[in-house]
């Protein structure tokens, strides 16, 4: 049975990365956590994207607009798939290439800059201590992926993209991707007690096989 989205480790180190995270990708029928409206909310209370007491007024108007709801989950995941497209440009593969298409990168920024577009036509300017900053999310109907698209633009213009890391497929990982935060940047798994320690308990049964004498 798949995990409930928020019992997902939390491994991006940034909502937005861990918000690519919640569709499994490998396999031919990919899993999406983000099952419905009630897990995206679930979700982006769990991450911090909006506090509790925003999660009661989004699932109120959600409750009373189901169609307000499912745009705010297609909303969401159309900015999930963009930033897949966008980060995946920016990883460069062991053989010196990239592992996403540039191609469908720059379209995928054509998506999300529409979508931050309409989050910051939503948004409003206001005094906090002492500063003026811009407030996501002032459309309880929209404020889910208001908040989102506001990570999604954070995490492009701020993530330092030689950090951006894919957890290894080719060596049995999982694809997930995150920001590599190791003061050496060597971080390679998604998480070494996940990924990093079975990749290895199955090479260390290889190379027990492979020393076997034949005929045992």
């Amino acid at each position: 049975m798949p995990l409930d989205v928020c019992q997902l480790p939390l491994v991006g180190g940034h909502p937005a990365l861990d918000l690519v995270n919640t569709l499994e990708r490998g396999g031919e029928s990919p899993h999406d956590f983000l099952s419905d409206s009630s897990a995206l909310l679930r979700w982006s209370l769990q991450v911090g994207v909006i506090s509790d007491g925003e999660a009661d007024q989004v699932g109120r108007v959600w409750g009373d607009e189901p169609s307000a709801a499912q745009a705010g989950l297609a909303a969401v995941r159309d900015i999930r798939e963009g930033l897949h497209l966008v980060l995946l440009a920016t990883i460069t593969d062991p053989d010196g290439g990239t592992a996403g298409d540039p191609i469908a990168a720059g379209a995928a920024l054509v998506t999300l800059h529409q979508r931050w577009s309409g989050a910051a036509a939503r948004a409003r300017f206001v005094l906090d201590s002492s500063r003026v900053r811009l407030a996501y999310g002032t459309v309880p109907a929209m404020l889910v992926p208001d908040r989102i698209a506001e990570a999604a633009l954070d995490v492009m213009l701020t993530a330092d993209p030689t950090r951006v890391r894919r957890c290894p497929v080719r060596e049995g990982g999982c694809g997930w991707l995150f920001l590599d935060q190791s003061r050496n940047g060597s971080r390679r798994w998604c998480r070494m007690a996940d990924c990093g320690n079975v990749v290895k308990a199955r090479r260390l049964t290889e190379r027990r096989r492979a020393a076997r004498p034949s005929g045992s």
